[in-house]
């Protein structure tokens, strides 16, 4: 019998009688696991337990909350290489890639150890005559995370480190497909000096994320994944009354200019391109040559360097990239690829039909490289989320940043050029959200905040930073006065200025 991934609710793992998923090794094709589907009773109780620990965590210090956050990164450092062996044994991402991954998200658990100065608020001494003002951020209450496959460790620290010091509760909802290494991030948290309740964390499917978008309890929702399920989230969370910010899908273009450093692009394309298989929301899928003799050597350069990809299991560090997470999304990215050719585009370098010694029923795509692709293609309009680069060809600067402004996601871009005018024009005009000066995933430090313009988030605010402590507080303002002793004053009418 496969052992079967619980939940985390009120300080421990727990495992009910519920629905239950296969869990798969990529790289094998196996079943490795199974994972617990929570049933609206275990919701519930995550709720309950939340919102039980709230009243006492609210008004613990942000000091002592900080203090808690500061024993958490110990923790995570302290056990690194369980962490990435969890996340490449279930993801299948190489352990150097899943080590970059935990990182990342240790620089957001550094930033929320800033909680007192983060939640200082301002203040201002006689705002009028003996009137005092100033601004607390207080907690929402409840809040909840509903977070994606492709960085089980990463995303949920974008959230829960934040949204705790802000004295908020937390439920955890991560991707079912990779849940082990969330489960054990909760259980690290708790060994840190977290109070029972203030983080749970509950595995399950559709019927899990329906009951946390109705339940009136949960204050405010935060969301990573493709855009038609983020647009449905932020609809309906909305429409509940609750807070969102639902960040979406992405096609991530980068700007060859004539000038640019061929050798310095091409090496930079394939880690942005092929790291993590692909599967990135900030992967660089496209390749928008300006003129012919760019895109020629460019392609040229890329077809040479990509004969020493090597695609293979998470725990040998020689290779450079691993499986796909399931077997029908591996069928889905093959598929793109054959309706580009069937299209008319041209297959430089095809990945298909790789097979790893030793990992032969593995869901691994080799690294694919097709030119002549044209906007109307299906593989351009979607975002394919598979180690596939796609290059079209225009002949000016303004067409490309045309193409990318059309397009309906705007998470990330990047132009590679040596001309400061070009790089300047581009970043102040093209719409996207995220963008690099010869910087393939410009993904911004743990102290900016991270988020995509169109259909790439729904929401006001972005994820982590500066916007995600505006994203888990509410602003309130204090006016007080007190009035001279033994000084009587008239009713004014007037409005107060």
């Amino acid at each position: 019998m496969k052992k079967v991934v619980g939940h985390f609710i009120d300080g421990e793992i727990v495992e009910y009688n519920e629905r239950t998923q296969d869990i798969y090794d990529p790289a094998l094709g196996d079943v490795a696991a199974q994972v617990a589907l929570a049933s609206k009773e275990t919701v519930e109780l995550a709720i309950a337990s939340a919102q039980k620990a709230f009243p006492e965590w609210r008004n613990t210090t942000p000091l002592k909350r900080a203090r808690v956050m500061f024993r958490f990164k110990e923790l995570l450092e302290e056990n690194r290489d369980k962490i990435c062996y969890l996340l490449g044994k279930e993801h299948g991402k190489i352990l150097h890639d899943a080590a970059g991954e935990l990182q990342r998200g240790i620089e957001n658990v550094e930033y929320a150890c800033g909680a007192p100065e983060l939640l200082k608020g301002e203040y201002s001494k006689n705002a009028g005559p003996n009137v005092d003002s100033w601004s607390e951020l207080q907690p929402l209450g409840v809040v909840a995370g509903i977070t994606p496959f492709n960085f089980p460790a990463m995303v949920p620290m974008w959230m829960f480190p934040l949204a705790i010091v802000c004295g908020n509760c937390f439920i955890l909802k991560p991707s079912e497909r990779n849940p082990s290494t969330t489960l054990f991030l909760a259980e690290l948290l708790y060994q840190a000096g977290l109070p029972k309740g203030v983080l749970n964390v509950v595995n399950g499917d559709k019927e899990a994320v329906d009951l946390i978008l109705q339940d009136t309890r949960i204050k405010a929702v935060s969301f990573v994944g493709s855009t038609p399920i983020a647009e449905h989230i932020y609809a309906k969370a909305t429409a509940n009354g609750k807070r969102c910010q639902a960040l979406g899908g992405a096609k991530n273009h980068a700007i060859i200019m004539p000038d640019a450093d061929m050798d310095n692009a091409a090496n930079q394309l394939l880690g942005a391109a092929f790291g993590s298989s692909g599967e990135r929301c900030m992967a660089l899928s496209v390749v928008v040559a300006v003129g012919d003799q760019a895109a020629d050597a460019l392609i040229e350069k890329m077809t040479l360097a990509m004969k020493d990809l090597k695609v293979g299991a998470f725990d040998n560090t020689a290779n450079d990239f691993g499986p796909l997470i399931t077997k029908q999304h591996q069928e889905k990215v093959l598929g793109y690829i054959d309706s580009a050719q069937d299209q008319g585009a041209s297959i430089v370098v095809d990945g298909r039909g790789l097979q790893v010694k030793g990992y032969e029923k593995g869901y691994f795509v080799g690294a694919t490289l097709i030119d002549n692709v044209k906007a109307e293609m299906d593989s351009y309009k979607a975002e394919i989320f598979g180690p596939v680069l796609q290059v079209m060809r225009v002949e000016k600067m303004q067409q490309a940043m045309q193409l990318i402004n059309d397009h309906e996601y705007g998470n990330g871009t990047c132009i590679f050029t040596r001309d400061g005018e070009a790089a300047r024009y581009f970043s102040d005009n093209i719409q996207v959200g995220m963008v690099g000066i010869n910087v393939p995933l410009p993904v911004p430090v743990a102290y900016h905040s991270f988020g995509g313009w169109k259909r790439s988030l729904f929401g006001d605010l972005h994820a982590y930073g500066p916007d995600g402590v505006k994203f888990y507080t509410k602003l309130k303002t204090i006016t007080q006065r007190w009035p001279t002793s033994g000084v009587r004053e008239g009713a004014n009418f007037a409005f107060p200025s």
